[in-house]
């Protein structure tokens, strides 16, 4: 007979310490085409935040500084910053790898006819969020139409080379749960997609990355009306598991913010926590490489999200065995 596996659940989310910077990750405002129930930027249509031009130019001076080549292109929906284009165009002349964190339905907007040849022409990886293959699921989180819209995108994808074999172009796409549930396993469920999405519309996708919904700005409001939120803070800590913690992405990230200020992580940003809880909060034109290397990571309870069950982050799972 075995014997239940008992997880030790610290009172406190652990202090961790940064290592190699590998990532720059930037929000380049919070306008957006969608206003998805679960979004922890709280973005929409009305939302005027957005990076300029001045910033930007900070930005890219600071991934020659500091020496790292991935630069990870997030909003809103990034691609509606009218300068979006020139800051992909930038840092591909540095030798970087740009990554966009794309809606898919952006594709399809009357003034975005050419960002799939934008895309495609100059490798940018494409990182698009696709909550479910079911239709009805995907539009009860993001609206109604929006799964047919998902899937046109991604045929416009394809066509263009995406995900095709021996193709270098990388779609990868994202899910994740309704509500106050874990992911499932993320291989087992990337072959669920692949088959579905496949058999029944045609597309193609590389990856399939899992993330946990975050108790934070929209999808926290939402469950404290619904009185969830204690419940689903107790649901991340009760599935916390250590082996977690050396892979969580704000050890080789940092995240800015549409107005240049520098946060350990994407999810801290939303929360004005600034990088290693720093007095006044650091800005990209003063940040330094002493800031970062083994330097302590503002940590809060949210983290849990990160840490629970397989793990969660912005390449997906971390423990990919998890529930296979």
């Amino acid at each position: 007979m075995s014997v239940p596996q008992v997880l030790t659940v610290p009172q406190h989310f652990p202090q961790i310490r940064r290592g190699r910077l590998e990532t720059v990750q930037v929000n380049l405002g919070y306008r957006c085409n969608q206003a998805c129930h679960h979004c922890h930027v709280e973005a929409g249509p009305n939302r005027p935040e957005q990076m300029s031009l001045q910033t930007m130019e900070e930005i890219l001076r600071l991934v020659e500084r500091l020496g790292t080549n991935k630069l990870d292109i997030t909003g809103g929906a990034p691609e509606l910053n009218p300068h979006f284009r020139h800051l992909v165009l930038a840092a591909k002349a540095l030798g970087c790898q740009v990554i966009d964190r794309c809606n898919l339905t952006i594709l399809l907007e009357p003034d975005q006819e050419t960002l799939a040849d934008f895309l495609a022409q100059q490798g940018v990886e494409v990182v698009a969020s696709l909550p479910c293959y079911l239709e009805s699921n995907v539009d009860a989180q993001r609206g109604k139409g929006v799964f047919r819209k998902s899937v046109e995108a991604i045929r416009l994808l394809n066509e263009k080379g995406y995900a095709q074999p021996g193709s270098p172009l990388i779609l990868n796409l994202v899910y994740n749960p309704q509500g106050t549930n874990l992911p499932p396993s993320q291989e087992n469920l990337q072959r669920e997609y692949k088959k579905h999405l496949h058999d029944e519309y045609g597309i193609n996708f590389n990856q399939l990355f899992t993330l946990t919904n975050m108790p934070i700005q929209r999808f926290a409001h939402q469950l404290r009306r619904q009185q969830q939120l204690e419940y689903y803070y107790r649901l991340l800590e009760q599935n916390y598991q250590e082996q977690n913690l050396a892979e969580v992405m704000c050890r080789h990230l940092i995240s800015i913010d549409w107005q240049g200020y520098v946060y350990d992580c994407d999810f801290n940003q939303m929360l004005a926590l600034p990088l290693g809880g720093l007095s006044p909060r650091p800005h990209v034109k003063d940040l330094q490489a002493e800031y970062l290397l083994d330097a302590d990571i503002r940590t809060g309870r949210h983290c849990f999200g990160c840490t629970a069950g397989q793990g969660s982050s912005c390449g997906g799972a971390l423990n990919k065995t998890e529930n296979s």
